[in-house]
Parts: structure tokens; sequence; C-alpha cells
């Protein structure tokens, strides 16, 4: 597949690249997205949620009332669940919810992921281009013109660039990445893909 580059100001520069089929054409792989996704979201989670049980409460531990002959339910604390301040029954503890994947299966997911889009016709190729400041609507204008702007966006640097992350961070719908970062969530969760000409290659040099 061959596309165009084009310049930020929306016009062919007349360059075309082509795809690596091993990217950008395979056939995708459901399953193996549903996997990268599910461990992607499960490794942002801190495990930090945390309440307490009734041996950590800090309620009286004296019996309420007497064993029999009350007329109703035998209580042994106010630490019990049932009674308001009393401990959580079964509540959150911290817990790590890290796991693993295969390198294998990741490198499949994100390759299916980017097949997805270049079968929709939703990547741009945009030349490199440098921003002297932080400019926002500078950066919008951009996307505007390479007819990106109205949809959610992952734009794909092939370096740190300080300037565009801080001209596009006010931007709700754009998410602006290294190449080095791109991810299967991050590829499925925007409707375009702009990158910068030399990234596709760089993923193309990645898969084995």
């Amino acid at each position: 597949m061959e596309l165009s580059v084009y310049k930020i100001n929306g016009q062919e520069s007349g360059k075309k690249v082509a795809l690596d089929e091993k990217v950008f054409g395979i056939t995708p792989n459901d399953h193996a997205i549903y996997l990268d996704v599910v461990q992607y979201l499960a490794n942002q989670r801190q495990g930090t949620s945390k309440s307490k049980d009734r041996s950590e409460n800090a309620h009286s531990t004296k019996k309420l009332g007497r064993q029999k002959g009350g007329g109703g339910a035998r209580h042994g604390s106010l630490k019990s669940g049932i009674f308001v301040g009393g401990g959580t029954i079964h509540g959150p503890k911290p817990r790590n919810y890290w796991h693993k994947l295969n390198k294998k299966v990741k490198s499949l997911a994100r390759c299916s992921a980017l097949s997805y889009k270049a079968a929709e016709g939703a990547i741009t190729i945009v030349e490199p281009f440098a921003m002297e400041a932080p400019k926002t609507k500078e950066f919008a204008q951009i996307l505007s013109n390479l007819k990106a702007g109205d949809r959610k966006v992952l734009f794909v640097l092939p370096a740190n660039s300080d300037n565009i992350f801080l001209s596009s961070r006010n931007l709700p719908y754009v998410n602006v990445i290294t190449v080095d970062e791109i991810n299967t969530y991050a590829v499925m969760n925007a409707n375009n893909l702009v990158l910068v000409d030399g990234v596709q290659d760089v993923l193309a040099s990645r898969v084995k």
C-alpha cells in the first residue's frame, strides 16, 4: 500500500511511501488485540484500593446484649459489617493487577491494529516539521489541514518534541506519543492515525 506524504498545510508534498505489508497489511487477529488491550488496561491499575474489615475497625468489642432472650440476632460487637460504621464485608485489598503477555502476541496485536487502520484509510503521513514554541491554535490548524482534527487522533512522532507535545495538551481528542510508546490500545482507541514520515519505517524494522 502506498500513501502520499502531506505537508502541514494539507497539500501533498509529491512524495509517496510504501507501507510494509508485515505491519500494515496482515490479516488482523482479533483475539491477540483483545489480550493486549486487556493487559494494557490491567497494567494501568494501581491496585491501592483498601477498606477495613471488622478486625481493623476501631469500635468497641463489648457484647451488645445477652446471648438469648433478646428477641433478635445475637451480635458480638459494633464491628460487625451489618452495622453502620462497622467493618466492610469482602472489601477491596491492595493487590497487583499486572500480568505478562508474550512479545510475539503483543507484536501480532499491534500489527493487527495498524492493519485495521490501514484498511479503513485512517492513516495519514505528514512530513517532519518542528514548532518554535508551544501553540495550541497552530497545532489544531495543522490537524485541520490534514483533515484529522474532528475526531480522536493518535499523532506519532519519531522522537520526543516538547513543543508539539505541549501544543496538543489542551486538545482532549489528541494523543501525541513517540514511536517507542505506540501500543495496541492507543491505536484502537483512535479514529485517525497521523504518522510523521519515518515512523512507518521504524515500525517495520521492529517486526521479526
